[in-house]
């Protein structure tokens, strides 16, 4: 089945959720959906699962108007955050709850509800309830649910976002692996960038209801179209510094001066905004076209094995995603190092000139 939404806009009480959202899905396929809270994820989910109807456009499956059509009528499953399960049905009730609803004979219900549940490996758990189970359980629970009446179109409203990190990092896998075997549409939302990059596919970047940019993965994160995406397609967001390219160098801030190489050179003069990922700067020098810059530590935020380093000087905010655990006091100063070959260039009104070569260098 496929699944295509044409201009649709979903206005309520005079505020826009959606804003003339155009997206096609293919069957098969596994879809990210990209935003910070409130961007309108859950609301473009609704109106593909039929919960709302939008206030203008269509919703074609398989080519077929289904815009009117309530979600009852259409073969849809939907996965959310919270753990909704049936708290006095089994493991096995509870998966077996749709197909039960769709009047399905006994005997295949058993042999569906087994064949899903051993996919997502709580065979051992059916006959337990609920509350007996661990979060992973629950909401592995709640997916088998999702997947066992073969829905067309499955909808993953962050699902993962209550687990921890090894439980996420686990199904995340688990959920990839799935979806390259079936002829379902999944479409996962998530408010992180590195999520979206771990489950690949495809990604639609979404930003106060409307679609900032959609393609594959990895296309959208190297080749951010706009300022804006390159942002929402960050974590920490990009830092981004005004710059111009004037004869045979750029400067920033009129004050850093760098010459021009091979990335760069076949730009136009002009003012430009200059983009680089935190994880690409670096406290050494990697490459022979590193940027030397002298900053003041403002703050060094260890997270586990990584460590979040605020940096400034006269004319520079930035941040740098360091692996490892680097401890610096406030007002420590040192030298940080800008790959150039790694920056993005994008006019004055935002959008992209171009991106970084993606040949060797720290990694992307």
């Amino acid at each position: 089945m496929s699944l295509k939404l044409e201009h649709v806009t979903r206005i309520v009480d005079g505020q826009v959720h959606i804003d003339d959202a155009c997206l096609s899905f293919e069957p098969g396929s596994f879809n990210v959906l990209l935003g910070r809270t409130l961007a309108g994820k859950t609301s473009l989910m609704r109106l593909m699962a039929g919960l709302d109807r939008p206030s203008s456009g269509r919703v074609l499956m398989n080519g077929a108007d289904v815009t009117g059509v309530p979600v009852r009528q259409r073969n849809v499953s939907m996965v959310y955050q919270q753990f909704i399960n049936y708290p006095t049905l089994t493991v096995f009730e509870n998966i077996a709850s749709p197909l039960r609803q769709a009047g399905m004979a006994r005997e295949l219900i058993a042999d569906k509800v087994e064949s899903t549940a051993r996919m997502l490996r709580i065979d051992n758990l059916l006959s337990r309830y609920p509350l007996e189970l661990s979060g992973g359980q629950q909401q592995r629970t709640a997916m088998a649910r999702a997947l066992v009446k073969d829905a067309s179109l499955i909808l993953f409203d962050e699902p993962l976002v209550n687990l921890d990190y090894k439980l996420r990092e686990e199904l995340r896998q688990e959920m990839r692996e799935l979806f390259q075997a079936r002829h379902t549409i999944a479409i996962y939302a998530t408010t992180e960038p590195n999520e979206a990059l771990a489950l690949g596919g495809t990604t639609t970047i979404l930003h106060e209801g409307r679609v900032v940019q959609s393609g594959k993965t990895a296309d959208v994160y190297h080749r951010p179209q706009q300022v804006l995406a390159a942002e929402l397609f960050s974590e920490p967001a990009i830092n981004l510094m005004p710059g111009r390219i004037s004869g045979s160098e750029v400067s920033f801030a009129d004050c850093v001066h760098f010459p021009l190489n091979q990335d760069l050179r076949d730009i136009a003069e002009g003012e430009y905004r200059f983009g680089v990922r935190p994880s690409h700067i670096g406290l050494v020098p990697s490459n022979d076209d590193d940027l030397e810059l002298a900053v003041t530590v403002e703050l060094a935020e260890i997270s586990g094995s990584e460590t979040f380093l605020h940096v400034r000087n006269e004319q520079f905010v930035l941040v740098l995603h360091l692996p490892g655990v680097h401890e610096y006091a406030v007002d420590t100063p040192i030298l940080i190092y800008i790959p150039t070959h790694k920056l993005f260039v994008f006019a004055a009104d935002g959008q992209l000139v171009q991106a970084p070569s993606r040949r060797q260098g720290r990694a992307a």
